[in-house]
């Protein structure tokens, strides 16, 4: 992997004084691997330097990974996590469910991340018309159900890219990290809907009972996470945004047994062991919900 490493101002309020540094950089390029930026992937434990915004609060990574170099890394991404994901649709779209009252209609819906598109089913299930997926990893997209991928177009979130003022519903779901400017996504979003329309965003939360619990070895501290977010951040994202009626809840997820032994903090091959063990079997197939450390947040137009 050719890294280019790139300096940058606060990505939520553009603070660029003195902050303290919240943990040095524990990248090692060289043990990074097909998976490093691929999707529900077994944790490194690497993360870039960390600041805390003194201003703002966010936790943010300064320097990271140039965006051309992310591009390329993201683009030849491994993906083996479309169970998964099918979970995380499910999840979401029940959240989904709580606002189509207040949407203006369900004619218009982007999901920007939208890995294997497990989520535009989802949504066409219920009853969004003109939906669209972006993602910029090609393993993903080749996984998609056929008539599921035509919706899904390769490449990063460009605003200019769709009519203004056109959709009634924008999602992100644990992608906000991942971008290097989250702030203009998030106002790139909020110019792409109707009046009325909402936007839909999971994200990490770097203050949950988890992330406290486990320090550094929570796996929210990844090469690819670029910022992290808490309550506070969030809402701070959406309302610099434009967004009005903002409200950021803890999430639930709920996956098979076997998927959160690959977030738990053991060494590799231990949990390498263990994946292998219970994904296939009956026991590593159990659902269970549990509060991982997410937040969900939605704000309208």
């Amino acid at each position: 992997m050719k890294a280019e490493w790139v300096k940058r101002h606060c990505p939520l309020c553009g603070q660029h004084g003195d902050s303290p540094v919240f943990a040095e950089s524990t990248i090692d390029l060289d043990k990074l691997d097909e998976f490093a930026f691929a999707s529900r992937k077994l944790p490194e434990y690497m993360h870039p330097r960390l600041i805390e915004c003194s201003q703002c609060g966010i936790l943010y990574g300064n320097p990271v990974l140039s965006p051309e170099t992310l591009a390329s890394a993201y683009e030849g991404a491994a993906f083996d996590s479309g169970s998964e994901a099918h979970y995380a649709g499910a999840t979401y779209a029940g959240w989904v469910r709580r606002i189509l009252r207040r949407l203006p209609d369900r004619n218009g819906a982007l999901d920007i991340g939208a890995g294997d598109g497990a989520f535009l089913e989802e949504l066409l299930n219920l009853g969004f018309q003109d939906v669209t997926g972006i993602e910029p990893s090609s393993a993903p997209i080749a996984s998609a159900k056929p008539s599921i991928q035509p919706l899904i177009r390769s490449g990063f979130f460009q605003p200019e890219d769709f009519p203004g003022a056109a959709l009634s519903l924008i999602t992100c779901f644990q992608t906000m990290e991942h971008v290097p400017d989250p702030l203009a996504t998030a106002r790139g979003a909020f110019g792409l809907l109707k009046p009325g329309g909402a936007f839909l965003m999971v994200a990490h939360n770097r203050k949950s009972v988890s992330a406290r619990l486990l320090g550094l070895k929570s796996p929210i501290f990844d090469v690819e996470h670029l910022q992290l977010f808490c309550p506070a951040t969030a809402r701070q994202l959406l309302d610099r945004a434009g967004f009005r009626d903002v409200t950021v809840s803890s999430l639930w997820n709920r996956y098979p047994v076997s998927y959160w032994i690959k977030l738990l903090p053991l060494p590799g091959r231990v949990k390498r062991s263990l994946f292998g063990l219970l994904r296939p079997s009956g026991v590593g197939r159990i659902p269970l919900a549990l509060p991982a450390g997410n937040l969900i947040c939605v704000g309208f137009k």
